[in-house]
C-alpha cells in the first residue's frame, strides 16, 4: 500500500535519480540547502563529496530493480533528473522509470516528480520550437514519450515537468510556470532554476497529476 502523499514541511528524505548529472547535482544541492536528507542515486561511487544529510547509493544498471529497492527504502519522494545519452538512440529514461515505479510501489512511496521535455506527446504542437527540438534531439524526445505513459499509469502521485532547452546559467528565481504557457523557439530555463522548482514542487505539491511547463 502506498503511503499517503504529504507536503514536505519538515526534514524529509528525497531520493534523486540521475543525481550526478548536470541537473541532478543542483537538485541534490537545493534539497540539502532546504534542510532535507538526500539519497543521491548514482552509477558510480564517489560521485559526491561526503556531506551531512547526503547518502550515495549505487544503481549502475537501470534494469536492476534489486539494486534500486534498497536505495529508495525510506524515501518520502523520488525526483528523476535523468536525461539520457548525449547523442544517438537512448531508452535510459524509459528503462529507469519502468524499474523505479514497481520499486516505489513495493516500498509505499507515493510521490514522483520527473523531468521530461516540452514537445512530448500532446505538447508536440507543431511550433517552431517543437520542430527544432525534435530535429536536434529526437532520440531523447522519443525516450521521454515512451517514459511518460509509464508514469501516468503508475498509480503514483506524479508530476511531469516539461521544460524547454536547459541552460547552465546561475539561478535567478525569475521564471514562469504553468500548464498552458506557450513555449517559443527562444525560450529556455537554467538548470539551477529548474532544480529549485523541482524541490519547491516536492515541498508544495501544486502540480500533482499535472504537466507544468517552465521557462525564463
Amino acid at each position: 500500500m502506498l503511503r499517503p502523499m504529504r507536503q514536505i514541511v519538515s526534514k524529509s528524505t528525497v531520493a534523486v535519480l540521475g543525481a550526478s548529472g548536470a541537473t541532478g547535482r543542483l537538485v541534490v544541492a537545493n534539497a540539502l540547502e532546504a534542510g532535507h536528507d538526500v539519497v543521491a542515486v548514482v552509477r558510480r561511487a564517489g560521485s559526491f563529496t561526503p556531506t551531512a544529510g547526503l547518502q550515495e547509493r549505487i544503481w549502475s544498471d537501470v534494469h536492476d530493480g534489486d539494486a534500486l529497492a534498497p536505495a529508495l527504502a525510506g524515501a518520502d519522494i523520488v525526483i528523476s533528473a535523468l536525461g539520457g545519452a548525449g547523442s544517438g538512440p537512448t531508452t535510459v529514461c524509459t528503462d529507469a522509470i519502468r524499474t523505479a515505479v514497481p520499486a516505489m510501489v513495493a516500498d509505499g512511496i507515493a510521490r514522483l516528480i520527473v523531468v521530461s521535455a516540452h514537445g512530448v506527446l500532446e505538447s508536440h504542437d507543431g511550433s517552431l520550437y517543437c520542430r527544432a527540438v525534435w530535429s536536434g534531439v529526437g532520440e531523447k524526445m522519443q525516450d521521454k514519450e515512451t517514459m511518460e505513459p509509464l508514469i501516468v499509469d503508475s498509480g503514483l502521485d506524479w508530476t511531469i515537468v516539461r521544460p524547454p532547452a536547459l541552460r547552465d546559467t546561475p539561478a535567478t528565481g525569475k521564471y514562469v510556470v504553468g500548464e498552458e504557457i506557450p513555449i517559443r523557439l527562444w525560450h529556455s530555463i537554467g538548470r539551477a532554476d529548474l532544480a529549485a522548482f523541482l524541490v519547491q514542487e516536492a515541498e508544495q505539491a501544486q502540480f500533482v497529476h499535472r504537466y507544468p511547463r517552465i521557462h525564463r
